[in-house]
């Protein structure tokens, strides 16, 4: 954040007044452990002067945060990307009541990256490939592959089979935001969403499907299948919401973000990454 106009005398003058709910101790124990710093990564002095348009950087905690049990893989790192498998569970940036145990925060602290910024993001429930920059000054053409739709996904997911069914099939619909809010729903209205859905293994009880998006609504994926009646294996909101109150770690959700293919920006050159998990169908 950049400080405002203010007669505030130092840094931590401000802060405590601006969050009044966080106590004065919790600032000057995080101004301490370096958790309080400029715009270029440097750590702020508990005493540093206050002046307006400064950019400050703080990092939020949360206490008792819980620990996600899985670890996540870097497939590939340069200087301008990383390529990583995110484990289930894992949200890719700092949301709610995560903060450490984010994927962002894990990759900081192993690479010393602290410019490193997600270029997209998957659901905290779904594992595989996520991309990040490492770099400012080439990220907005990494951007732009992703909000120019110039980079093609590969997802894979368990789920129930559906035999009456003709494949390779393309569902195409209206999606919206549903009830409750953090929901999806398939909508009357022209199409917005569209996936193609492919069959890789048949199982006695489940099957393995090959998915892939050309549009990024959210939930998509999980949405379209428990549409077609075949709900992704484990998924705590489709086609209903799961009572439970906290993760079942052995339950993860039966979706894989498998591939990600794209001409690379600087060098025009192909560029495929594979994730190196698995879903394994039970039996």
């Amino acid at each position: 954040m950049r400080l405002p106009v203010g007669q505030w005398v130092t840094i931590l003058d401000f802060l405590i007044e601006r969050f009044p709910a966080i106590e004065a101790g919790i600032w000057l124990d995080r101004f301490h452990r370096g958790r309080i710093q400029n715009g270029a990564g440097q750590p702020l002095p508990i005493d540093a002067a206050f002046r307006a348009g400064l950019e400050v950087r703080y990092f939020r905690e949360v206490a008792d945060e819980v620990v996600i049990p899985f670890e996540e893989r870097i497939l590939h790192a340069d200087e301008d990307l990383i390529v990583v498998d995110k484990p289930h569970f894992l949200t890719v940036s700092p949301v709610g009541e995560w903060v450490e145990q984010t994927l962002l925060a894990r990759l900081i602290s192993q690479t010393g990256i602290r410019d490193l910024a997600p270029l997209h993001r998957i659901d905290r429930a779904t594992a595989g490939l996520v991309m990040f920059s490492a770099s400012a000054r080439t990220r907005p053409a990494y951007h732009a592959l992703f909000r120019e739709r110039r980079i093609a996904k590969t997802y894979e997911a368990l789920a129930s089979p559906l035999p009456d069914l003709a494949f390779p099939l393309i569902r195409r619909t209206c999606l919206k935001t549903g009830e409750p809010f953090f929901r999806t729903a398939e909508l009357p209205g022209p199409a917005n969403s569209e996936t193609h859905i492919d069959v890789l293994t048949r199982g006695p009880g489940l099957w393995r499907y090959r998915l892939i998006p050309t549009s990024g609504r959210k939930h998509q994926l999980r949405v379209h299948m428990a549409a077609l009646g075949a709900a992704i294996l484990n998924d705590p909101l489709y086609p209903e919401i799961r009572p439970e109150a906290t993760d079942d770690f052995s339950r993860p959700l039966g979706l894989l973000a498998q591939a990600l293919e794209f001409a690379d920006p600087l060098s025009g050159g192909v560029r495929v990454f594979r994730s190196g998990l698995v879903l394994t169908l039970p039996g």
